[in-house]
This record gives C-alpha cells, structure tokens and sequence, in this order.
C-alpha cells in the first residue's frame, strides 16, 4: 500500500495543517489516495485548485480524490462537480481523526455522499495540533484560526469561521516539545493573529503570549510572528519588539491599500497614518526590523490617485518584501459588486507595485554588504538571516544550525556569505 500523496495550495497555515493531516491519515491507515488542501483566497486560487485536482487524477489513476481547505469549505459544490473528485472535507472535518478513520477504503468505494462540509461558523474552538514541524530547521505552531471581521474583499471568513485560539498552556507545551527535538527556530501562525486571546479568559493579548514564550521556553534560539494586523499591535508586543533579541525582526503586514478612501472601502480598521506611524515606531524600537506586506492593485473604485497613495505607502513606511495581489472579485462579498477596474489597469498597477518591491529587496540586499548576520541553515548551502533574507554559502554549514557568517555579496534575491 502506498502512502497518501499530499497538495497544499496557498498559505503557511494550510501547509501546517497538511502536516497535522498527513499524522492523522497515517494513524487512520489512509493509503493509496490524493489529498488536495486548497486556497480560496482569490478566484484565481479556486482555479488553480481545480487545474492541481486533474493534475493529480491523471498521475494518480484510480486512486481517491479528498479534496479539504478553504475553496472546499466555501465552494463545496464547486468541487464535488468535478468528476475526479471523491470527496469533498470542510476545514473543522479535515482536522478531525475520526473523519480519517471513515475515509479509509473500502469507506470510499462506491461513495454516494461527496460532500463532509459542515457549518464552519459554528465551530468555537481551535486544537493545538502537536506536529513535529517542517523539515529540521523551522517549526510552525498554530495559535489561532479564522477571523471575526468582514473585510469586503475577503471570503477567508467564510472558510475558516470565527476567530478562536489556542490556550497559551497548550501553545507553550508545544513549543516546549519542539525545542527539546532540536528546533531553533518556531513560527506563529493564524488566520488573524492580533486577535488571538480574545475569545479565552481574561482576554489576553498576542503580546502576552510572545511574552510568555520567551519567558517559559528560554531554550527557544529564535521566535517569529507570520502576518498581523499592525492596528491591533498590543503594548507588550511593542514590548518584545523592542526587549527581546529572540523575537526576530521581521514582520508582514497586512495592509492591503496605502489610500485612506480605498481602506474604508476595503472596511478595514486602519488608515495610510496608522500604517506609517506604526512602521515609524517598531523601527525606533527595533532598528534592524524589516516589514513585508500584502497590498491589493486595483481594488474596486481605484482611481490613478488612489492606487498611487498605495505605491507611495511603500517608500512611506520602508516596506521589504511585498505580496502583491491583483484584485479579483470573489463571488459572495461586497467587493464583487462595486464598480470593477479595468483588468489591463489592474495588470498595470500590480507590475508597477511589483517594480518597487524589487527595487525596495535589491536596497535591502545592498545594505546588508560586509554585515555579519547569525543564519539559520535551511539546507547545507542556504539559510536566512533573523530578518527572514536568504543567503547562499559556497560551503556546506550544519543544517538546523544557526551559524554567523559575514554577508560577502548578492544575487537578484539573495544574499551571499
């Protein structure tokens, strides 16, 4: 019997969940079939889900199609009319063992009932799913799922429910066992991290949880956060960022627009001068900190003015690495039926958006010539420094390990040590 042959489309917490996936199949004895954990955040994603689905039934003939993940939860019908497909899981069902155990064969022979998608709004808690991580060099561990606001661009809501967290006890055991398995570095990650405490007791903050993790797992070499949503950054995270060296200093920003009309459109909860003062504080208190940010290129009703607020954000807030997204409407929220940009404007923008991020990667690359960086070793001849820069080594260095080189040159994306 051959292993189950995994897909992940789309982000970090997917491709941690897909970890967790893959221990409970194989503890359920799942063999001899296709699991696809899709994206759902744009329509192009729910496409490229789709084109991986056929992909995989031609490699894999015969064998099951489960596909699980967000477009499944959103678009369950969508994917049980595909005729590859054998079942459809929603997002609470696939981290479940007893859904594995149902889903063994000769459970799917002759299946009537594609469709395992329940409603995801019902659900009220988040497992910390113990998994050992990624590979030998980064842990991820999932604090948090959904979100409770309703950004008018965004079907993620309607695919990972409500935002619920992860006691911090049971984060803290966590992390605990992974650094006693030899991980130096661990990730939080989440739907909506910023909002993580606020469905436990005495409601605490995201800054409390990093806190307690430096202080109960003084054997953890680096913590790293994934995206936040800077206009709920706490007063202890601001803390950690300016006291605690093993907090890294890189964060990724959801910040979507640079145009104040834009983001209330967007129905976001900060303006272009929260976004700026708060990149202007985190860097006095952390100098060396880089940001990444997600920004969407011709989001409905964008004029040349507006978009132009968005490409200016990026020098105005000393942005590193971008995600550019160009707007595609997603059936079933209010963005889809606002006045719709041109596509070839919206191409446009995103090319434009795109040039400054490589110009603002190349600047950072520049400035990191004759620095001495401590870098954790990926594989034996690449790493990242603490601000997450790949670096290439011409000799072969410890995997897992965090070493200090001095940076000696660059490439397009990545420096050299």
């Amino acid at each position: 019997m051959n292993a189950p042959v995994f897909s992940t489309l789309g982000c970090r917490l997917n491709a941690y969940e897909t970890e967790a996936m893959k221990e409970l199949a194989a503890s359920a004895g799942l063999s001899n079939a296709v699991v696809v954990n899709t994206c759902a955040v744009t329509a192009e994603a729910v496409r490229k889900a789709k084109q991986e689905i056929r992909r995989l039934a031609r490699e894999n003939p015969g064998a099951p199609i489960l596909v699980t993940g967000c477009a499944a939860q959103t678009e369950p019908e969508t994917f049980a009319g595909m005729a590859e497909v054998t079942r459809v899981i929603g997002n609470h069902e696939k981290m479940q063992a007893e859904t594995w155990q149902s889903l063994r064969a000769p459970d799917l022979i002759g299946v009537t009932e594609k469709v395992m998608v329940d409603d995801i709004m019902s659900v009220k808690e988040t497992a910390g799913h113990l998994i050992d991580g990624f590979g030998r060099h980064r842990a991820y561990v999932q604090v948090q799922n959904g979100c409770d606001h309703r950004c008018t661009f965004c079907i993620i809501p309607f695919g990972r429910g409500n935002s619920r967290s992860v006691p911090a006890g049971v984060v803290i055991e966590q992390i605990k066992r992974l650094v006693g398995k030899g991980f130096n570095e661990v990730v939080l990650t989440g739907v909506d991290l910023t909002s993580w405490g606020a469905d436990l007791p005495a409601t605490p903050r995201l800054g409390d949880l990093v806190m307690r993790i430096l202080k109960l797992v003084p054997d953890l070499a680096r913590l790293r956060i994934s995206s936040i949503d800077s206009i709920e950054a706490d007063e202890n995270l601001m803390q950690a960022i300016a006291t605690e060296p093993r907090l890294m200093p890189h964060l990724h920003l959801s910040l979507q627009a640079g145009d104040d009309m834009i983001l209330k459109r967007m129905k976001r909860r900060h303006l272009r001068d929260d976004a700026i003062r708060f990149c202007e504080d985190a860097r006095k208190l952390r100098p060396d900190m880089v940001f990444g940010a997600d920004i969407i290129a011709g989001f409905p009703t964008e004029t040349e003015a507006m978009f132009e607020n968005s490409l200016k954000l990026v020098d105005d807030c000393g942005l590193t690495f971008l995600h550019v997204f160009p707007f595609s409407p997603r059936k079933g929220t209010p963005a889809a039926r606002m006045p719709q940009v041109k596509g070839p404007a919206i191409r446009d923008r995103a090319a434009r958006l795109r040039a400054a991020g490589a110009a603002q990667v190349a600047a950072h690359l520049n400035a990191q010539q004759g620095q001495v960086h401590r870098i954790l070793m990926e594989s034996p001849r690449l790493g990242r420094t603490e601000q997450f820069t790949e670096v290439d080594f011409t000799a072969d260095q410890p995997e897992g390990q965090i070493v200090t080189a001095r940076i000696t040159g660059r490439s397009d994306q990545r420096l050299r040590a």
